[in-house]
């Protein structure tokens, strides 16, 4: 549900402007909205469950989710929808780490937990691919507001069914900063090792980085507001790093995030978000502008790439154990980087059977993913398990917001500030370099190297 959400709105933006009297520009808050807060509140979301009870927070996520979504379809201004997403956009931060630590906490690390992340992983490929189509059909046969409203019962079931499936969970071991100082043993409820100072510093630097790099592509990169956002976001998140390594329990403990697995599995979803947000974003519009196709069957030719990453978390599993995570990884890599190279020769008119190659960007970009939950989440314990999903889910909204600037931006750039097919094939073969990227980070089998080449 909360993957569908990324997407099944994008269909609907031009309805919901035309609607409610809104510029272009002014109803893509309708996403930027959305996505500051989910991505800005990932990392707090996860720690909160660790820490607070990851069933407690994940039920309260799934509540808050479904009113907001209520709130968005009965919204009669933007204004309103806009505030809608932002708090819809925060009860999706909550869910997303719960849900994949409570998956990790659930099953014991090796066959059961690796075959439960690939379920996780296709249903999530899925969700993330069939939002356009769900889209399209609800757009045209209903209203824009059903794009949002679809969400308020299954939203609501989900939240009752909870606390009959989900166990409550056992006590939670909160660390210490100090490596000498006795850990701290709690049971989940007890507040006091929640950090407030990082957590609303690591939310303001990430929701500035999303804002900044969302904007980019918008107002131009020079642009004072963009400059100041990501100047700030630098400032704010060197006073994390400055918080956290002073705080008694902190919300990330020092080289938490330089352990080889969770730094790998955090940067490799990076890079699948450049690619995978700027990907699916460039074709819609490329399919609508060049091909003139419909968004219902926009969205119809984009599914066989959701097919194939339900495909491959179908059988991740099996190709976990024969492989191991990281060469899944790193063929995952490969198999979606052949994918982009070969749709650099888009067609310039009418559609083509080329563009059944998103089958292998699907199964690249859900290959990936599935290695790097593996990868990202063994080597941690049970107590980690929130933040890390924080991490990686983070990780991909922020890869996300670049990639759907930077194609884009490449598209134009190429095309001389006109979208056009040569700009969109350029921006393939950029998509096609940061799956490249992947599969040589994947290939790093998580030897130690310095902070420096860690950046993605």
């Amino acid at each position: 549900m909360v993957v569908l959400d990324f997407t099944i709105v994008n269909v609907a933006l031009p309805s919901i402007g035309h609607e409610l009297g809104a510029g272009t520009s002014a109803v893509q808050w309708v996403v930027t909205g959305y996505g500051v807060a989910f991505a800005g509140l990932l990392i707090l979301g996860g720690r909160a469950g660790d820490l607070l009870g990851r069933r407690r927070m994940f039920i309260a996520g799934l509540a808050v989710f479904a009113l907001a979504s209520l709130a968005a379809g009965l919204a009669r201004d933007l204004p309103l929808l806009v505030a809608a997403r932002v708090i819809q956009g925060a009860g999706a931060a909550v869910i997303a780490p719960t849900a994949l630590a409570l998956i990790t906490t659930s099953f014991p690390e090796g066959t059961a937990r690796t075959r439960a992340i690939g379920l996780y992983g296709s249903i999530a490929s899925v969700g993330f691919v069939s939002g356009q189509v769900l889209g399209g059909v609800l757009t045209d046969l209903a209203s824009w507001r059903a794009v949002f409203l679809v969400n308020v019962p299954f939203g609501l079931l989900a939240a009752l069914l909870a606390p009959r499936v989900i166990t409550a969970g056992n006590p939670v071991i909160v660390a210490a900063a100090d490596p000498g100082s006795p850990p701290d043993l709690g049971r989940a409820g007890d507040h006091r090792g929640l950090d407030f100072r990082g957590a609303a510093l690591v939310t303001g630097a990430v929701a500035l980085v999303v804002f900044g790099v969302s904007q980019g592509h918008a107002l131009g990169w020079s642009s004072p507001l963009v400059i100041g956002a990501i100047g700030a976001a630098i400032a704010t998140g060197a006073g994390f790093v400055a918080a956290e390594a002073r705080h008694p329990a902190p919300l990330v403990r020092p080289g938490t995030l330089l352990r080889p697995g969770l730094r790998d599995g955090a940067t490799l979803v990076f890079l699948l978000g450049v690619w995978n947000g700027g990907e699916l974003l460039l074709l819609s519009l490329y399919m609508q502008q060049a091909l003139h196709l419909s968004p219902l069957a926009t969205g119809a030719a984009l599914a066989p790439q959701g097919m194939a990453g339900f495909t491959m978390g179908i059988f991740g599993p099996k190709l976990v154990a024969r492989l191991g995570a990281r060469r899944l990884a790193t063929l995952a890599g490969a198999i979606a980087a052949t994918g982009f190279l070969v749709l650099t020769g888009l067609p310039g008119g009418g559609y083509s059977p080329l563009l059944l190659v998103v089958v292998l960007v699907g199964f690249g970009s859900a290959g990936t993913a599935f290695g790097s939950l593996v990868i990202a989440t063994r080597e941690l314990g049970d107590g980690d398990q929130g933040l890390a999903g924080g991490v990686v889910n983070t990780s991909r909204q922020i890869g996300a917001a670049v990639g759907a600037a930077l194609l884009p931006t490449v598209a134009e750039s190429v095309g001389g500030g006109i979208p056009g097919i040569t700009g969109d094939r350029f921006a393939m073969a950029t998509a096609a370099c940061a799956a490249l990227a992947a599969t040589a980070v994947a290939g790093t089998r998580g030897r130690k190297i310095s902070c420096a080449k860690t950046v993605p």
